[in-house]
């Protein structure tokens, strides 16, 4: 297989076991060539689903009047508690006001006259004339406007939702004794945490017949990856989070360096982020470590402790002697931290290690990228520019830079047998995109619907990915400049990879949305606070329901019938530009003339329902086969179609 221009893919050299995929190779599974006997059958069923795709398609397309995520009413989390005003709550949800007589100004179809109804969870408006609904969970509220309403007389008041998730709704209404203070009671709601109030997750009773809070085990997910070995070992030195208190409570750190040689480099790395085991390749031992840049300051300050922990982890891969260190910064600011008492590891002093900075602008620079880009695709498109437009704004770009390092990263490990370092500045941004994204193109575990799970649970929220400040939940203060959008980036890159690889990912779309979408919520307590000791602190897997219960009671609703447990594929995704695209299903979704006529997760559920039928009536044919086979002794027995997948090429 050759190597795709521009360090895209994994050479060839990954060992006998592990095999890249390029998007090219999406069906390595031989025997679908529709001359054998089970390539027949694939093509056979092939024209099926395309005659039932097609027939759906082609079909009456009823008239959808609702502004909502147009998503599937499923088993769990559904609002189905009604009051005698039609409103859905949900478990432990109340209803603080309402108010008659509000429109909705519908930037598609004008304004829609209505009723406003305020939770402690959501803004729902019904209007019965024109039978459309609206909600707006409060927590995806970034800030409250108040807007101009012209030609509705002196005592109406416009009111303009800025939201997280690419929407800003606007509402008019008429300010009377009777009425409570909309804005107020909105803005106590939506930002409790500025108001001395808990989050709702707090108040979120539904009862879950899985729980999620047991998805992620840290050390049976160290096992999993054959740890400890005689190199590594799981240690409990962090347990009470007083080595560093953003890092998780069990680490994975070399066997033959002290408590004291780790104190000694937790003084010398910033915010005490020592380089730590995030994962270990199978075959060659080559290590994914991550941590914080290390402050050498103006003056090229040196920790022997920190030189010897790194020739100890490149000593660990007895197949490589170098140690590459995958910096994440752009150069010049690396340069400029090392001015503040920041820096980078100096080839001189870290003999055999390798520098390279994957040049990814900071948080800031993304955060008005995305901001551009909300600029782009709401509430109006300019289709004229909407190419030019959408390259304005960076984003796409950023989304390469993400891919290619960690393309680079996948690259240093399976093909070079490399142990690599990945770092940033304080290593809980860039770092845990990063890791993340390079253990999701070498480990097909994470790519399942719990592995992936496991992944956000380990590099994410127990490493210390700064949720609460990044999101701002519960939080007024809108324009906070530690607000950015890391962790949507980082999902937008899992859906790149879906789009080449769409039978490697066990779970589909609609999870990776429902995934962003209680990002912002705070409905579930998944997502809530900065660290493993704030949620230690806070009592968080007692007193609120984890989103993985919530997605593992109806797994079904996420899964991709495309998928196929090919174990042991490297990924090895194309990221020049022209191979990425928007991910206007979740960016632009809100406008409908952007929309499909049918949404994608319907036709998924019922191409899944569609291969289950399928696959009982091969098996019901080889059945008859072979009893037939039985009773005719002369007859040489039909092909078998069995660990042939029926989705694999489709």
């Amino acid at each position: 297989m050759d190597k795709q221009p521009g360090a895209t893919g994994l050479p060839d050299g990954s060992g006998p076991n592990r095999k890249p995929w390029t998007p090219a190779s999406c069906s390595p599974v031989p025997g679908d060539a529709p001359e054998s006997p089970s390539g027949s059958h694939v093509e056979w069923c092939k024209q099926l689903i395309a005659a039932t795709i097609s027939s759906q398609i082609s079909g009456p397309q009823e008239m959808v009047n609702r502004d909502n995520k147009n998503l599937p009413a499923l088993r769990y989390g559904a609002q189905v508690k009604m009051t005698q005003n039609q409103v859905p709550l949900l478990p432990g949800e109340t209803i603080q006001t309402s108010v008659k007589d509000v429109m909705y100004i519908c930037p598609f179809s004008g304004l829609v006259n209505g009723t406003l109804t305020i939770t402690d969870y959501k803004l729902y408006f019904f209007s019965v004339e024109r039978d459309f609904t609206l909600d707006v969970n409060l927590g995806v509220i970034s800030r409250l406007e108040t807007i101009s309403v012209p030609n509705q007389g002196a005592n109406t008041k416009g009111l303009e939702l800025v939201c997280k998730d690419m929407r800003s709704p606007r509402f008019a209404y008429k300010t009377e004794n009777t009425n409570p203070d909309v804005v107020e009671l909105l803005a106590k709601h939506s930002f409790p945490l500025s108001h001395s109030m808990p989050l709702f997750a707090f108040s979120y009773k539904e009862q879950f017949p899985v729980d999620g809070w047991k998805v992620y085990d840290p050390t049976a997910e160290y096992k999993r990856q054959g740890l400890p070995n005689e190199s590594w070992t799981i240690s409990k030195m962090n347990a009470s989070y007083e080595l560093c208190d953003t890092y998780p409570s069990v680490l994975v750190i070399p066997t033959n360096i002290t408590d004291e040689e780790m104190k000694r480099v937790a003084v010398f790395r910033a915010k005490h982020r020592i380089p730590v085991l995030s994962w270990i390749h199978p075959e060659s031992q080559a290590t994914i470590v991550r941590c914080s840049q290390p402050l050498v300051g103006p003056s090229d300050r040196r920790c022997k402790e920190d030189e010897r922990l790194l020739q100890i982890i490149m000593d660990a891969n007895a197949q490589s002697h170098k140690l590459t260190i995958f910096d994440a910064r752009q150069s010049s600011v690396a340069v400029t931290n090392k001015t503040k008492d920041g820096g980078y590891e100096s080839e001189s002093f870290y003999p055999n290690v390798e520098l390279n900075f994957l040049e990814i602008p900071n948080i800031h620079v993304m955060r008005e990228s995305l901001r551009k880009m909300k600029d782009v695709v709401y509430p109006t498109i300019d289709e004229a520019h909407w190419h030019s437009n959408i390259d304005q704004t960076h984003w796409l770009e950023y989304i390469r830079l993400l891919l290619s390092g960690a393309v680079k990263i996948a690259d240093k490990l399976e093909s070079g047998k490399t142990s690599v370092v990945v770092h940033c500045s304080d290593g809980w941004d860039r770092t845990s995109q990063l890791t993340s994204l390079a253990m999701l193109m070498l480990d097909s575990y994470y790519r399942t619907l719990q592995g992936f799970q496991v992944l956000v649970e380990k590099e994410w929220i127990s490493f210390g990915h700064r949720f609460e400040a990044r999101v701002g939940h519960g939080d007024e203060n809108h324009a906070n400049s530690e607000r950015s959008p890391l962790f949507v980036q980082f999902v937008d890159c899992v859906w790149q990879m879906t789009r080449q690889f769409p039978s490697a990912f066990e779970f589909n779309e609609l999870f990776l949305i429902t995934v962003l979408d209680h990002l912002y919520s705070c409905l579930f307590g998944t997502f809530l606070f900065n660290s493993e000791q704030e949620r230690s602190a806070k009592d968080v897997q007692t007193e609120t329901v984890s989103l993985w219960s919530y997605i593992n009671s109806q797994p079904e609703e996420f899964t991709n019938p495309f998928y196929v447990d090919y174990q042991n594929q490297v990924l090895c995704p194309l990221v020049s530009s022209r191979h990425l695209e928007l991910w206007s299903s979740f960016y632009a979704r809100w406008n409908p003339r952007m929309r499909p006529q049918m949404p994608v997760h319907q036709t998924l559920k019922d191409l899944l329902f569609l291969r289950a039928e399928l696959q009982r009536r091969v098996e019901e044919l080889q059945r008859e086969a072979s009893s037939h086979s039985l009773s005719s002794p002369e007859h040489s027995p039909p092909p078998s179609h069995t660990g042939t997948p029926l989705h694999t090429t489709v």
